[in-house]
């Protein structure tokens, strides 16, 4: 999935809470925000191994939520929100292909590295891969929930991520292409 489709997933999953709870709108959405994208910073080293923690990152979540519903305050929601975001993120990685540029011409059995069994859990391609048409589909869906309740600066960030998620989906198979030309031109 698309980087801003974990996002979404994210945003999506603190939108009840933010909207229950206004005074904790933004911390919620900012920790949602980057939870949602940190464990794609293992891109330079081994992707979705080094920081995708689908079974671990579970119990981290929970404890981080237990903390933020015992003692509430912009701090505790922030760090559940990123916890609870990064977790989605590993888990969903599952769900779509695996992490190769071109999952269209050879595709991975390996989507994320579950580090309890030491084992690749493999892509079941409910998303074929990221980009692909049903990723825009879920990015714009998932987004929804975010345009309602969160507002300002907030708002105009899901948008932004809409609109570069469109534009994402619509040039993502000729990537491949176009990096491959840039290549050969070096």
């Amino acid at each position: 999935m698309m980087a801003t489709t974990h996002v979404f997933v994210a945003l999506a999953s603190v939108a009840p809470v933010a909207a229950a709870i206004p005074e904790l709108r933004v911390p919620l959405a900012v920790g949602a925000l980057l939870g949602g994208i940190a464990p794609d910073f293992d891109v330079v080293l081994e992707h979705r191994r080094t920081l995708h923690f689908p079974v671990c990152g579970l119990v981290v979540a929970a404890f981080a939520v237990g903390v933020a519903v015992v003692a509430p305050s912009t701090l505790t929601a922030a760090v559940a929100a990123f916890a609870v975001g990064a977790w989605l993120h590993a888990v969903s990685d599952a769900f779509g292909g695996g992490p190769e540029m071109d999952p269209w011409t050879d595709p991975s059995d390996r989507a994320v590295y579950n580090h309890v069994r030491g084992r690749w859990i493999r892509p079941r391609r409910w998303v074929r891969y990221d980009g692909a048409p049903e990723d825009a589909a879920l990015a714009v869906a998932l987004a929804a929930p975010s345009l309602v309740v969160f507002d300002g600066w907030l708002a105009a960030v899901v948008a932004a991520g809409v609109t570069i998620s469109l534009l994402y989906a619509l040039v993502r198979r000729r990537l491949v292409t176009w990096t491959a030309e840039c290549d050969r031109l070096e």
